[in-house]
């Protein structure tokens, strides 16, 4: 069976570092700790004193002063991972951790979990290739020299690059290593660990490398792993659940947090907020139990990505159109349908084709599968549809040979509505009001990711009434937007009083109108 040795990098809160280290070891796993040498002396006395008398608890044989960004990260891990090597010969796996991490899953299932596959856990991506690095500097991070922090010496770090760059002075990775990235949070069998300690002894040159490199903890052990063990060994994850904003910063969890945690497909969680000292008792008391199962549902990135990009209040501005198109043509009356139940606008465009012979397609600019014409590449993906929509619809009129053309737009697209809207063209527009069950909205937050079959009720609820809420800003905003020539039909509205707003709008006879908003599946769900 799997005995995991863990590397837990920390620098303050004695208290905790001490409850996870008896917490861990009490389930017959082993710890070494490595307790910043610049942080308070009398914190790490305070954990050598209470943990001394544990034999399954081991201390980095040198401490090292930490600095974000900086060789010290890695130095500090390696030495916690040798002294973790020499204390636990039966050790099978070493794990990393941070002081902020907390076992989201029992002692049971993370051994089950190492048993079942022999491989290394490690994100590594190829540096150059991938698009780990989302912002900031790629390639200067490894071409230059980083001898200074750039948080405590910003200017001297700043400086340097700059005369580096000015001199040319860059220099070249090693020739025979791939350089890859990914999360310092890795999980790796005790061969490969002994194979690095090996490499670090035998290739000096490639740390000397990687101590003026920046932010070498995304890179070393993710390269050097890499360098040694088969690709076939490597799953290119880690087995820590961890969440960035969209400033770069590592998304805090607290008490109410217990049951998205424990549902997704991870062992740990990172970060857990100091106060959440129930979630972190919860979470504890897990990792001793026995013989308890989990329901993964693993939606925990999808949902949070979903939340924050709606803002407080539920909604964050959209982006931008920044390219306006050629006109439509000031002759062409181009008739937009919105609504947020996509199968409801199908059924109607669907009616419309059929009863008026109007040239109609669906959700083009929303939904890849949506039937087009060749129009010569620009309909291949949505991104060039939405780029080049003025072109896209002027082609669509040119290859019908009509002056009318019907399209459907997600009601959460008002910047395209009010860029056709600004065209030379005609442009009226249908929204059409519906009514949402709880159990839609759930159905449409699995359809979409934001759930799964097995997310816990309690997740559901707090995510309802922001979906709810979603939907009903989009339809506002679109009111609000006081959109000339705006029609609406209601789900709750006779048939009668449709039939007036569909025939002002398809500018049909009203008998006709009457025969499409008399469409007894319109509504269904």
């Amino acid at each position: 069976m799997a005995k995991i040795a863990y590397i837990l990098l920390c620098h303050k809160d004695p208290d905790g570092i001490i409850a996870q280290a008896q917490r861990l070891t009490a389930a017959g796993d082993f710890i070494t700790i490595h307790f910043d040498l610049s942080a308070r002396r009398e914190d790490f006395e305070k954990i050598r004193a209470k943990l001394s008398t544990n034999p399954s608890v081991a201390f980095a044989a040198k401490r090292v002063s930490c600095g974000w960004g900086a060789w010290s990260l890695v130095q500090a891990t390696l030495n916690a991972v040798e002294s973790a090597a020499q204390a636990f010969p039966r050790a099978s796996h070493f794990y990393m951790l941070s002081g902020d991490c907390m076992p989201t899953k029992t002692a049971e299932y993370a051994h089950d979990v190492l048993d079942s596959t022999d491989c290394d856990f490690i994100e590594s991506f190829d540096f150059f290739t991938s698009d780990w690095i989302k912002t900031g500097m790629r390639e200067e991070r490894l071409i230059y020299r980083h001898w200074f922090n750039e948080r405590t010496q910003k200017w001297l770090f700043y400086t340097s690059l700059y005369w580096q760059k000015r001199l040319k002075l860059d220099r070249k990775v090693p020739a025979d290593i791939q350089m890859m990235i990914g999360s310092q949070w890795w999980c790796l069998r005790r061969r490969t660990v002994e194979m690095v300690l090996d490499f670090c002894r035998d290739r000096p040159d490639i740390l000397r490398f990687f101590k003026t490199s920046w932010i070498p903890d995304e890179t070393f052990f993710q390269t050097v792993v890499r360098h040694l063990v088969p690709e076939a060994q490597i799953k290119t994850r880690t087995l820590t659940f961890l969440m960035f904003t969209d400033y770069g910063l590592p998304v805090t969890f607290y008490n109410d947090h217990y049951d998205l945690l424990i549902s997704q497909d991870f062992l740990f969680a990172r970060k857990i907020s100091p106060d959440a000292k129930i979630l972190k008792e919860r979470l504890g008391q897990l990792y001793a139990a026995k013989g308890i199962s989990f329901a993964i549902s693993d939606e925990g990135r999808r949902l949070f990505s979903f939340l924050v990009g709606r803002g407080r209040v539920g909604r964050r501005f959209s982006r931008r159109f920044w390219e306006n198109e050629a006109s439509i043509g000031r002759d062409r009356t181009l008739l937009i349908i919105t609504c947020k139940k996509w199968h409801i606008a199908k059924r109607l465009v669907e009616r419309i084709r059929q009863t008026s012979n109007l040239p109609a397609v669906e959700y083009v600019f929303n939904e890849a599968s949506t039937p087009l014409p060749d129009l010569g590449g620009i309909q291949t993906t949505l991104e060039k549809r939405t780029r080049h929509r003025r072109a896209l619809v002027r082609m669509l009129f040119d290859y019908w040979q009509s002056k009318v053309l019907v399209i459907c737009i997600d009601p959460a697209n008002i910047e395209l509505i009010q860029d056709f809207y600004g065209d030379k063209a005609q442009t009226r527009m249908l929204e059409i009001h519906c009514e949402f069950s709880d159990d839609y909205l759930i159905g449409h937050a699995k359809r979409v990711g934001l759930a799964a079959d097995h997310t816990p009720p309690e997740v559901l609820d707090r995510l309802l009434p922001t979906i709810r809420f979603d939907v009903r800003f989009e339809a506002d905003r679109i009111r609000d937007a006081n959109f000339p020539s705006y029609f609406q039909m209601r789900q709750t509205a006779s048939i009668d009083e449709n039939t007036v707003p569909l025939a002002e709008f398809l500018d049909i006879p009203v008998e006709t109108a009457r025969e499409i908003a008399a469409t007894p599946y319109l509504f269904v769900d």
